[in-house]
């Protein structure tokens, strides 16, 4: 029994999100150290482990290859930053200008994708750490040993990082996979509480839940289709990478499903309150939730998924319920229980997704099976993406003039009051300075929080443990749990690596003397942040909120274009239709972040938050019912009706656009549309006869048409107050 649990233990700890960069980071800092000890040259540590630790944060997923390449590159950038630094620093004039200008330009490569905006970051922190190294010294420059380190620390970690990803090459795909189930399982959760069988039911808070969750799917769907890509590139993926392509369009599907919506649930809760229907609903949303996220596990410890029988038990007993309100014919229900029948088809559908998750190799290969790659291919296509962005309304030219100028005037104050340790001013105003205010205001606090945290217990360890090699045992440690918390708790990560930085210095003088200048550069470079982003052309997400509306709005149309070209053409998952729903998700999700940035506004600017909160709540509730009408496309309709609802959705998509050019061209917006209502009435004039895939894209179309009218209003109310 020991030795299955132990196996069952490494498994979940292999598993663990941060766990292989964590051990990578220890491998390199101990390696780095054990050389430093075995040479007796423990001055060499701290730029090792610098070099190192700017190296780690550089790192972005990618095939062995790609991996070697990207280090090649990064090893360039490092070389040039460093010795650019050496040449420079007695040149002050020099120094602060190339400082600005490489600040600007290394933010700008943000345009071509997250891997170039990593590369610039990481390449500022070194040169940062550069500076440090230096000011060691006395201020004495060109040197050509302590870029070295640097650099050469920098090579160790990024030679671990290429020989990992050729061990584990499909390790971060698995990872990907499992927290995308993971949050779709969440999805559902949430969903099912919709179908509480309680009158009254706060319906509009719980879709602004469902909507932030959303985000959150988003977010894993697009981490996932990223890493997916590096493994397939421009060729045939292998049979493994296939499989886990297959199910990324397996999660694409449940997403859809789960997204969908084909009732108003106030209604459903008024007539059906005493039944059990409901109840049925939730329990089975629930359970498909459940199963999503033993799917992410499954795929985290590479064990055999097994699809409960449970589930199809609850899909039996819904239908039986259904059969049971049916057998009752209540005139009153008749038109709600059409929309719970088309609840319990998709249900149904859900239920064989999931199903079919057990086996993804039986999964039948997508007709188009291309992804997207976002990535420049050729010169000419950087340049205009920089180019692109070369203007004050674009968010990445606003952070980089910020961040430039914040760290030049970093220096100047650094050059004007002489601190010790001056160069850390530069190196928290690095971390502090965000792209927009609330983000920047979040980090600042957390930064200054965990420094005074890293300090108390650094005063403590190093009065505990006086033994140099203790404490540098120590600082390999934090060097790890700086990497295990960043992205999730970057206060501790602070903390971390304060402890770190005090343990090394102590290695080669005295530590107690940077406890004061740590914690009084933190707050001047903090401040110099904070400011920066508040008078550099400050970024206030409340003055965007109108081109954020109108961009949900416009990809929503483009999805329903998209849905409705399947309806005349047949279903087909190709990559214009996966993409227009794509970009509907994203616009929403970007909706969600941006309403959750202002609300850490100064109040003066977040006026039109609780619009824009309603406004969020109405767009998802659109596109659940445009993933409703998606998620039924396959069904062809009569030939009678057909031309008619296509020209009736073609005029949704109209409405849909006049709206978003209102909102993003501040043009009048009109409150009420004739024509919109009377094409609302016209769609929930349904016949009794009328063929069922008609009924079900009609009745979408009605609920998507019935949404206009208090976006409209919405819309207005907007421009009014802006006005």
């Amino acid at each position: 029994m020991p030795r299955p649990r132990l196996r069952q233990s490494l498994r979940r700890l292999w598993a663990l999100d941060k766990f292989s960069a964590s051990l990578r980071v220890f491998i390199a800092l101990a390696g780095a150290l054990a050389l430093c000890w075995w040479q007796g040259w423990m001055h060499g540590l701290i730029p090792l482990f610098l070099g190192i630790i700017a190296s780690a944060l550089t790192e972005t997923d990618d095939s062995w290859q790609g991996r070697l390449g990207a280090v090649l590159v990064t090893l360039t950038c490092f070389s040039a930053a460093a010795y650019a630094v050496e040449f420079l620093f007695p040149y002050p004039w020099l120094f602060v200008i190339a400082l600005a200008f490489s600040a600007f330009c290394l933010t700008m490569l943000g345009a071509l994708g997250e891997r170039f905006a990593t590369l610039g970051s990481g390449t500022l922190i070194l040169a940062v750490y550069s500076m440090i190294g230096v000011e060691q010294r006395g201020g004495v420059a060109g040197l050509w040993l302590e870029p070295l380190l640097l650099v050469a620390g920098a090579a160790w970690y990024g030679l671990l990082s290429v020989i990992w990803h050729a061990l584990f090459a499909h390790q971060p795909v698995q990872l990907a996979l499992a927290r995308l189930f993971r949050e779709l399982g969440k999805y559902l959760k949430l969903k099912a509480a919709l179908f509480e069988p309680v009158r009254q039911l706060d319906v509009e808070q719980r879709r602004l839940e469902l909507a932030k969750q959303n985000g959150r799917v988003v977010s894993a769907l697009n981490a996932a289709k990223e890493i997916i890509l590096h493994r397939v590139g421009g060729g045939r993926p292998a049979p493994k990478v296939n499989r886990y392509l297959k199910l990324y369009f397996l999660a694409q599907d449940i997403h859809e499903r789960a997204s969908s919506s084909h009732y108003p649930y106030n209604e459903l809760a008024e007539a059906f309150f005493h039944s059990d229907v409901l109840f049925r609903c939730q329990r089975l949303l629930r359970l498909h939730g459940e199963a999503c996220q033993r799917l992410g596990s499954a795929i985290e410890l590479r064990q055999p998924f097994e699809y409960r029988e449970l589930c199809s038990q609850a899909l039996e007993d819904l239908h039986a319920s259904l059969d049971h309100l049916h057998l009752q014919s209540n005139p009153a229900w008749r038109r709600l229980l059409r929309s719970l029948g088309a609840l319990a088809g998709n249900l149904a559908s859900l239920d064989l997704l999931l199903g079919s998750a057990s086996n993804p190799d039986a999964l039948a290969d997508e007709q188009d099976s291309s992804l997207l790659d976002r990535e420049p291919h050729s010169l000419r296509e950087v340049i205009e993406r920089i180019g692109q962005q070369l203007t004050p309304t674009s968010l990445l030219f606003r952070h980089a003039l910020r961040l430039s100028i914040a760290l030049a005037a970093g220096y100047g104050l650094l050059h004007l009051i002489h601190p010790t340790q001056g160069y850390w001013i530069l190196l928290t105003t690095l971390f502090v300075c965000q792209p927009n205010y609330g983000a920047t205001r979040l980090k600042l606090v957390q930064r200054i929080v965990g420094t005074l945290i890293g300090l108390g217990l650094g005063w403590a360890l190093i009065d505990l443990f006086p033994d140099p090699r203790i404490q540098a045992l120590f600082a390999v440690v934090a060097g790890v749990a700086f990497f295990a918390t960043r992205s999730t708790r970057y206060t501790l990560a602070t903390a971390a690596i304060t402890l770190l930085v005090l343990f090394c210095f102590n290695q080669i003088g005295d530590g107690y003397g940077l406890f004061l200048p740590r914690l009084v550069d933190t707050l001047l470079g903090g401040m110099l942040a904070g400011l920066a982003v508040f008078l550099i052309l400050p970024d206030w997400q409340g003055r965007r909120l109108g081109r954020m509306l109108a961009n949900t709005l416009s990809c929503n149309s483009a999805y329903l274009r998209q849905i409705i070209a399947q309806y005349a053409h047949g279903k087909r998952d190709d990559l214009g239709y996966r993409l227009a729903r794509r970009n509907a998700h994203n616009a929403d999700a970007a909706l969600s972040t941006t309403l959750g940035n202002m609300l850490m506004e100064p109040g003066h600017f977040r006026k039109d938050a609780d619009l824009g909160f309603r406004f969020l709540v109405l767009s998802h509730t659109l596109l659940s019912y445009l993933s409703g009408l998606g998620a039924h496309r396959g069904e062809q309709l009569p030939q009678a009706a057909q031309a008619q609802l296509l020209e009736q959705a073609e005029a949704l998509a109209s409405s849909l656009d006049e709206i978003a050019t209102g909102l993003r061209d501040e043009q009048p917006l009109a409150i009420h549309s004739d024509e919109e209502q009377a094409l609302a009435q016209s769609l929930e004039q349904i016949a009794d006869d009328v063929d069922e895939r008609q009924r079900l894209v009609q009745t979408q179309l009605a609920l998507i048409c019935r949404q206009l009218a208090p976006l409209r209003t919405l819309a207005a109310h907007l421009q009014k107050d802006r006005h």
